[in-house]
């Protein structure tokens, strides 16, 4: 993507319109939030209704759990980050764009979110456009790594591309053979779905059938009736929220839980409530494969900060979202945008001295040494379209003692 590529002259040329403008510390079109005010704002993007909601408060107390980091160890250039500006992205695209329009005119420094892949698609061009930092720790669509954002977004969570791997390995190491698709009709159900059927032919395996459904409908029968048909012996279902229908609907036409593998958007230790509030066990045997960090201590410190916290899944990623930016700013002696942008990957990059948090990686950077900033979801290494280029995944299931973590797996481009 030819926009990330030039990231360095866009930087200095917008940097130089700014001087030579001097627009000042008041804000205003072009000049990526404040304009020149050291005083950090970030703005969250994230969903407080809608069918991610379940991810909501994961991604607000990760968000929050990192600024408060950031200012007991002096804030950012010197100076406290107040309290995060919120956005709701509700699940509905004139919504998100709202918020982000919002966001924006509230002169935030830099973003964080939106949550889902598709909400990004509907906003990014309003924030990138106005030349403020963008990076999700919860979008895997592979469609995102060729917007036009000028080079203004980034993300901490993996491409679906990766993911695809993971889950058709995990698929295949378990014997099955003939496996059926179904996946939600967008960019991340149709992205996925696409990956994870090449990945499952390299490995031998045949895609006996590989549908997508209109996620605002209110039967599946059309796409059950078609998987049930060629009688997969395992079905890979790529959904949000919505899919607990499609499960419950799997299991009516006698698909077996074990034969049933999920994405991080059904990652929800509520799941068998959700598909019938009777027999919650009903999802007994089902696996899934979801971005994630084996990370307790940050878990730890994640639940200290906020005690009543139950799901988990995207905070390591959102939370190396804030810290990373505060390090590109701290890097670039800048809270504006179009100046620190260039920096977001120099401090993640392995030629760097490892360090893993604000304060130690802000120290290095006073004592004038280059940092690889090593995130709580692991190493970043943002590659030339603002993505990762590794990732840990972890392998939940559902079992007789309810949602568990069966492992922990490392995947990278490179393997």
């Amino acid at each position: 993507m030819a926009s990330k590529k030039v990231l360095g002259l866009t930087a200095a040329t917008a940097a130089l319109v700014l001087g030579l403008t001097a627009c000042g510390s008041g804000g205003g079109e072009g000049d990526g939030g404040d304009g020149g005010d050291d005083q950090f704002t970030y703005g969250i993007l994230y969903p407080q209704t809608g069918d991610l909601a379940f991810l909501g408060p994961p991604q607000i107390t990760a968000a929050e759990y990192a600024i408060s980091e950031i200012n007991e160890a002096g804030g950012i250039l010197g100076n406290e980050v107040p309290d995060i500006v919120q956005g709701d992205e509700a699940g509905d695209n004139a919504q998100a764009n709202e918020a982000a329009n919002s966001l924006v005119s509230d002169e935030v420094d830099a973003v964080i979110g939106a949550a889902a892949s598709g909400m990004t698609q509907a906003t990014y061009d309003t924030i990138t456009g106005a030349e403020i930092v963008q990076c999700s720790g919860s979008n895997t669509s592979a469609a995102l790594s060729d917007i036009e954002d000028n080079g203004y977004y980034f993300r901490t969570a993996p491409s679906d591309k990766l993911s695809a791997v993971v889950m058709a390995r995990k698929i295949a190491d378990e014997g099955h053979a003939n496996v059926g698709i179904v996946a939600r009709a967008d960019d991340y159900g149709g992205g996925y779905a696409n990956a994870l059927q090449t990945e499952l032919e390299n490995l031998g395996a045949q895609v006996v059938v590989n549908e997508t459904y209109d996620p605002m409908a209110t039967t599946f029968d059309s796409v059950v009736g078609s998987v049930a048909n060629e009688e997969p012996d395992a079905v890979a279902l790529i959904a949000f929220e919505e899919g607990a229908q499609v499960i419950a609907q799997l299991l009516e036409s006698d698909i077996e839980g074990e034969q049933i593998f999920v994405t991080d958007g059904l990652n929800d230790p509520n799941l068998g409530e959700t598909v019938n509030q009777e027999d919650p066990d009903i999802v007994n045997g089902i696996t899934g494969v979801a971005p994630s960090a084996e990370n307790p201590e940050f878990t730890e410190g994640l639940t200290s900060y906020n005690e009543e916290l139950e799901v988990f899944q995207f905070a390591p990623q959102v939370y190396d979202c804030v810290t990373v930016i505060a390090l590109a700013a701290e890097a670039a002696g800048s809270a504006n945008a179009s100046d620190y942008v260039a920096e977001l990957p120099n401090v993640s990059r392995p030629e760097g001295t490892e360090c893993s948090s604000f304060s130690e990686c802000s120290d290095l950077l006073a004592d004038g040494e280059e940092i690889n900033y090593q995130g709580a979801s692991g190493n970043i290494d943002f590659d030339d379209n603002g993505d990762p280029t590794a990732a840990t995944f972890e392998i939940f299931h559902y079992g007789d003692d309810g949602h568990e973590v069966l492992a922990y797996e490392e995947h990278s481009l490179q393997d």
